[in-house]
């Protein structure tokens, strides 16, 4: 099965490899800067999994479980 960022450990940075998501969440994804090849360190995670604190091209930003999710990194 393929690696979501929702998989990855904190203090690991992995790369995006594409965006599983449709319409409007796929495109709110997007427009937070996170495309495909960009790079996102995980700086935390909370202790039941939500939100996801993230690193994406130099600024910070917290994701929900369920759009983690859909992000497939390597």
């Amino acid at each position: 099965m393929a690696k979501t960022l929702r998989d990855a450990k904190v203090g690991e940075t992995v790369r995006v490899l594409k965006l599983n998501g449709e319409g409007a969440v796929k495109r709110r994804i997007m427009d937070m800067g996170v495309t495909k090849d960009v790079e996102i360190f995980v700086r935390k995670v909370a202790p039941l999994g939500d939100p996801v604190e993230v690193t994406v091209r130099g600024y910070e930003l917290s994701l929900r479980k369920a759009d983690a999710q859909i992000i497939e990194v390597e």
